[in-house]
């Protein structure tokens, strides 16, 4: 593999006749063949040829392999959102009578689809604690297929041992799945740790500007090939722009990232020390319960950092209507800072009991820390607390 910054910068699909510097946007639902053979043999797969933009197009396929590349992947298949990503990805690797085995804080909406959608396909979920990991394998039963991770936790930021957890997979034959969305492949490859197929939301730091939707998934050859005849049949495709987008936007993944990481620490070490703030969860602040194992297998500790504010419910309402510059927004990956309170908002119909099942507490914020002059970041957080 060649270094993680060259790959994203210089694979690009063949130049045209043009002799084109920057990939061009290939706009076309179809693909024409030459002759009658020609058409056979493709639809035969046995040449390499777009054939409708559903199936492929020569964007999506820059896309997809620049991620595969950077994750140490076989091959991959891209989405038009991070949740078809996930949802195509469980929908054809499970049968009826399946059972998964899951880190209890999951994004909500795949939450949703483990608890509400799920079930109606005889497909049952079971919830681990991220603090009873080490006892993940009494959770396994005879008809486990899957083992689901994501790592950094969304919104708790907890921290799963992916050695460990591809140790057990491999020990019981499991498919193990990682969402490296808060991640991304420049701070972690859930591969390297024994992942067999890696998801992701690109609509949030790979994309890392707040203007499209993607998603993707990568991993083992004979596994994509069962998620791409799952998505060719069933149609949730990236777009061609979408993907041409999302390419370019990999040309700056690092650069970005290494800058979002280095303001999230300093944002995280300033809410540490602030009074009214209850605690501070970030990877890569020693007091994160799970510092070393970050410090193992992240590069930097990602850009999310979520604290408790004292008040509660309250407290964290009052915070968002203080706020100034920083966004109020449920995106989160950009280069503009954003902070949202789950309990007040997104996750305000669950119970207290149920939010605390997924970690999330009265007075949790989640900041997605962006590219702004962090000074200016830090005065509007402490204004708002203060």
């Amino acid at each position: 593999m060649e270094n993680f910054e060259t790959s994203a910068i210089r694979t690009q699909t063949e130049r045209s006749q043009f002799d084109e510097h920057s990939t061009p946007l290939y706009l076309t639902s179809s693909f024409i063949f030459q002759d009658a053979e020609d058409m056979r043999a493709s639809f035969a797969e046995e040449k390499p040829k777009n054939l409708y933009s559903r199936f492929s197009n020569p964007n999506v396929t820059e896309f997809t392999e620049k991620i595969a590349k950077m994750e140490g992947a076989e091959a991959g298949y891209a989405f038009a959102t991070g949740m078809a990503a996930i949802y195509s990805t469980f929908a054809a690797l499970l049968n009826a009578g399946d059972h998964i085995v899951s880190c209890q804080s999951v994004f909500g909406s795949t939450h949703t689809l483990f608890t509400k959608y799920f079930p109606k396909w005889n497909i049952e979920t079971t919830y681990f604690k991220a603090e009873d990991a080490e006892n993940v394998e009494q959770y396994i039963k005879p008809h486990t297929k899957i083992l689901y991770l994501e790592t950094p936790t969304n919104p708790a930021i907890e921290i799963l041992d992916l050695e460990f957890f591809g140790k057990i997979a491999k020990k019981h034959n499991l498919i193990f799945i990682v969402d490296n969305c808060f991640a991304t492949p420049y701070l972690q490859q859930p591969i390297k740790y024994g992942a067999d197929v890696v998801v992701h939301s690109a609509t949030k730091l790979i994309d890392g500007q707040g203007r499209v939707l993607g998603g993707i998934a990568v991993g083992k050859e004979d596994l994509i090939r069962e998620i791409y005849l799952f998505a060719r049949n069933t149609g949730p495709a990236l777009s061609p722009f979408n993907a041409w987008v999302l390419s370019k936007s990999l040309e700056t993944l690092a650069i970005r990232v290494e800058k979002h990481c280095e303001n999230a620490l300093k944002v995280a070490e300033f809410l540490e020390n602030h009074p009214n703030v209850e605690l501070v969860k970030y990877p890569f602040l020693k007091s994160h319960p799970s510092y070393e194992v970050a410090k193992k297998q992240m590069k930097l500790g990602g850009n999310i950092v979520a604290f408790e504010i004292k008040g509660g419910i309250e407290g964290g309402r009052s915070f968002l209507d203080k706020i100034q510059m920083c966004s109020l927004s449920a995106n989160l990956g950009d280069t503009r800072t954003i902070v949202t309170h789950p309990a007040s908002t997104t996750h305000s119909k669950l119970s207290d009991e149920e939010r605390n099942e997924v970690g999330i507490t009265a007075g949790l914020v989640r900041c997605s820390v962006g590219l702004e002059d962090v000074d200016d970041i830090i005065a509007d957080l402490k204004q708002a607390l203060d």
